[in-house]
Parts: structure tokens; C-alpha cells; sequence
């Protein structure tokens, strides 16, 4: 694990923080710090309190910007790692801290929505400001941010502009990156940097997308203005259908998106993956969800090119209240997590997921080459419960593969990760790029989708190496994530030295 490279103690570098922000800003207490070190990617040893650290100094919390610019000030000056975060839903490592007395910079305290404009259909919130909140207070007004990501209840604005998240209505509305129209961040060095609010411009690149999706590797997001749009939510339409193949429930997505109609979800779940969800109707087959929504006229057009699309493929058509009933209730909360971890203690088995995109002419392939590489290559493969995947997030040249893995963990729990969560999402990610797909579609590089950083950018890279180099110098910014560690330490760090 790699050391720190400050000349400070962690002692020191608490003081430090504690004079810039107060004793009420900073937590050196061990729990924190132990639960600090980690995020959801190891969610199995954290539940039975294996914490292997390196653990953080101190975890802060500012509660403006000129605050977090004064701690990266003082971060960057002495050398101290910082790992930025706010709704702690990450699930690929990229909260993990994994140089010694880092800074955890918790900014979940700049919360404040800062202006509604309904008339140019924009908000402006600060990161900490919880997706949730801001839906609720956007719905009585006949608004919605249109973002509705599994973790909606816990996630806030800051991580999910950095993590380049997508709601489960992205058909219709895009990613993250569709609906951020401006944002502030503050550079490693402290220097604060704003992107203003516009439709659209032609002058130059988009330098919105080199904070968007950037993991708190370059900077860290404190203000973020989107898109919103109108709520509609009278003129839902649900749609279910079963297919005997995976293939079929695919290329009707296909070709429903690429004869430009938008209906909001559009998803196909394999026969184990519509176990886990649709058990009281799925009768083993695959499981196609569709809701068209938005203004009536277009969300009657949409409704009408569903049934019309499968009017020509062999179904048994779903009741829509089922499809219904299982669209309220999409998204996990506290509740839920603690159930899980409650789960986890009890009996030792465990979910995870690895999600992946490519060309719709690949889809098929990828689906079959993972199920069958699995089965024939995973060790582990008689402990698996299940082997799944759906298609959740489409567009006009492809598709996403969400792979859904479930198992019986037979070593201990400390071996959990390299026994099982590592061999299943290496080999999901390796035949997506032998497919020429992506390695990741909406959870991050994180720390453990590094390995394949390179072969994921190809001749690209160099650009994205120079970004890190040019925004972070000294390599302070959340080392491990999206560049990869080079002999114990960080990447950049180490050419910018030699």
C-alpha cells in the first residue's frame, strides 16, 4: 500500500484541517475513519468489520467552496492524497483510500439549492444537495430533474456529476452529462474554476466534460446547474412483454430507439436476471419493459410503436398494472442497505454487478460469451446463484449489458473479493473490449477497472494522462482512481518526479 509522500504527520495534517475549518468540521474518530477507507465495492468485508486500510487521517467537511479551495491548498502544498466525496453510493472502489493519512473530503454540507428557474428550465445546487430532495421540491411545481439512478434516495449531485452517473430513465433523457448545463469545481491547487450556463457554444471543446466524469481524480465538483423538465406523470404508459430469447427482446429495443422513439425505460432482462424481479409472472423467459411518457400526443405515438413492434415478434403480453407496480418501486434506500448488510452478517452470500455498453450488432455475443466464459472458467462457478444480465440504457448505435451475479461465498470473508467479485468482473470486462465495447458504462473506473484504463482508451490515452498531469501536478487528487498506481504509487506522481 503506498505511503503517504507529505512531510506531515496524520496528527498534523488534522490540526491543519481542524484550523481551516473547525474542530466541528473534522472527524478523526476510528469508526469513521475504518468505514471512511472503503466504499460499496467491498461491502462484504466492511460487514464483518475487515477493514485492511491504509485508513485516512481525517475526513472534512466543508460547507463552501473558498473551503474546499483552502483545503486543496493545503492538500497540494503538503502532499497529502484527498478522496472527495458526497452521497457514498460508489460501488468500484473510487471512495477507497489507498494512500495512508489521506483527506476524506466529505462535501455533503454544501447542500443549498441555489436558484429554480422554471422560465429557462434550469437549477443550481450545490453538490451535497441529495437527487431526492431537489425531486421533491421540483415535482409540485410541475418539474423533474428526469435522473432517477437506483440509489436516487442516497445519491447527491457532487458524485453523481463526478461518477458521469445515469438514471433509469435515460432512454429519454440521457446520462448526467446530457443534463449538466454549467458547473463549478476547484482544481487541486485550490484554484476555483466555473463553467457558465449556456445552451449550447462553439467555442472550443466542451471543457464541461473535463469535470464531468472525472471521479475526483482532477478536481472536486461543488456547484452543478442542469437541465429540468416537464412532469407528466399522467400520461405513463406501462408495457410488458415475455420473449423466448434475448436476442428478440434486444433487437425490438433497437429498433424502437433507432426509429427515434423515446419511451423512457426500455429494458430486457435474461430469464435468471427476470427471476430476481418479475419471479410471479417471468415463467422463465426473458422479460421486456418499456414506459413511454411525456407529453400525451408523444407518449400515445410511442405507446402505439411498442404494441406495433411487438405485434411482429412471437410474446405473451404482461398485465401493465405488474410492469406498474414494479416502477414504483425501482429505487433503495438506507433501509435497503442496511437489510443488505444485515443480509451479509447472516448467511454468506452476496450480489454484484458489472456494467458494460457496445454496438447493438454485439449485444447478443457479449450476453453469450459472458454467461458461457463464466460457466466453463470461473473456478468458482458451482457457488453462483445466479447469472444474469439486462439491458437498461439505449441508444442510437448500441446498448448497455448490466451483468447480475449472485454466490455463495465458501472462503473467508477477507478472500471474498479476489475469490469471486474480482475473476467475474474481469471477465465481463475483457469480452466487452474484445468486442470493441466499453469497459464501464455508468459506475466509474473506480480503483478496480484500472488494470484495463489503457486498453479502454487506446491511442486516446495520452490525453487523458496530460489531463492529469496538467490539473494535478502533484498527483494528490484520489490516487488509484482512473490512472493506475505505478509501484505503489500514483502514476502521474511518479513521471512528473523522475
Amino acid at each position: 500500500m503506498p505511503a503517504s509522500r507529505s512531510p506531515l504527520s496524520r496528527d498534523e495534517i488534522a490540526a491543519a484541517l481542524t484550523g481551516l475549518l473547525g474542530a466541528d468540521a473534522v472527524d478523526t474518530s476510528d469508526a469513521a475513519l475504518r468505514e471512511a477507507s472503503v466504499d460499496r465495492f467491498k461491502k462484504y468485508t466492511a460487514a464483518h468489520g475487515i477493514f485492511d486500510g491504509p485508513f485516512p487521517s481525517a475526513i472534512a467537511y466543508p460547507e463552501s467552496t473558498q473551503q474546499v479551495s483552502e483545503v486543496l491548498r493545503f492538500a497540494n502544498e503538503n502532499l497529502v492524497a484527498v478522496v472527495p466525496r458526497t452521497g457514498r453510493t460508489a460501488t468500484e472502489g473510487g471512495l477507497e483510500t489507498v494512500v495512508a493519512d489521506s483527506i476524506v473530503l466529505d462535501c455533503s454540507r454544501i447542500d443549498s439549492i441555489v436558484s429554480i428557474d422554471a422560465e429557462n428550465m434550469m437549477v443550481t445546487v450545490g453538490c451535497g444537495v441529495p437527487l431526492q430532495r431537489l425531486e421533491d421540491e421540483l415535482r409540485p411545481l410541475g418539474l423533474t430533474t428526469g435522473h432517477s439512478p437506483q440509489s436516487k434516495p442516497l445519491a447527491q449531485y457532487g458524485g453523481l456529476t463526478a461518477t458521469r452517473s445515469i438514471g433509469q430513465f435515460s432512454t429519454l433523457y440521457g446520462g448526467i452529462e446530457d443534463m449538466v448545463v454549467g458547473l463549478e469545481a476547484v482544481l487541486a491547487d485550490g484554484t476555483v474554476t466555473r463553467i457558465k450556463n449556456v445552451p449550447r457554444r462553439a467555442a472550443g471543446p466542451d471543457i464541461r466534460h473535463l469535470v464531468i466524469g472525472n471521479e475526483g481524480a482532477l478536481c472536486v465538483i461543488t456547484e452543478v446547474t442542469i437541465k429540468v423538465f416537464r412532469f407528466q406523470p399522467e400520461n405513463y404508459r406501462f408495457f410488458g412483454f415475455l420473449v423466448d430469447d434475448f436476442a428478440t427482446g434486444v433487437d425490438a429495443l433497437r429498433e424502437l430507439v433507432t426509429a427515434g422513439y423515446r419511451p423512457s425505460v426500455a429494458r430486457v432482462y435474461s430469464p435468471e436476471d427476470a427471476g430476481q424481479h418479475f419471479s410471479h409472472f417471468s415463467d422463465g423467459k426473458n422479460v421486456v419493459v418499456l414506459v413511454a411518457e411525456g407529453p400525451k400526443r408523444i407518449a400515445d405515438a410511442t405507446a402505439e410503436a411498442i404494441l406495433e413492434t411487438f405485434a411482429e415478434r412471437p410474446h405473451v403480453r404482461v398485465d401493465d398494472e405488474l410492469i406498474e407496480q414494479w416502477f414504483h418501486r425501482l429505487n433503495w434506500g438506507q433501509e435497503a442497505i442496511d437489510k443488505e448488510r444485515a443480509d451479509m452478517i447472516e448467511r454468506p452470500h452476496l450480489g454484484y454487478t458489472t456494467e458494460v455498453s457496445v454496438d447493438w450488432s454485439r449485444v447478443d455475443e457479449l450476453y453469450h460469451a459472458v454467461m458461457d466464459r463464466v460457466h466453463r472458467e470461473f473456478p468458482r462457478a458451482d457457488d453462483l446463484t445466479m447469472l444474469g444480465a439486462h439491458s437498461s440504457h439505449s441508444y442510437q448505435t448500441g446498448t448497455n449489458l448490466y451483468f447480475v451475479y449472485d454466490y455463495w461465498i465458501r472462503v473467508d470473508p477477507r478472500d471474498e473479493i479476489t475469490e469471486y467479485h474480482k475473476p467475474l468482473n474481469a471477465i465481463i470486462v475483457e469480452e466487452a473490449l474484445r468486442l470493441g465495447g466499453s469497459m464501464v458504462h455508468h459506475h466509474g473506473i473506480g480503483k478496480y477497472r484500472t488494470d484495463w484504463t489503457f486498453e479502454e482508451h487506446g491511442s486516446a490515452y495520452p490525453l487523458l494522462e496530460r489531463l492529469k498531469s496538467a490539473l494535478d501536478p502533484n498527483g494528490i487528487m484520489n490516487p488509484g482512481t482512473i490512472f493506475p498506481l505505478e509501484d505503489g504509487a500514483p502514476a502521474i506522481a511518479v513521471r512528473t518526479s523522475a
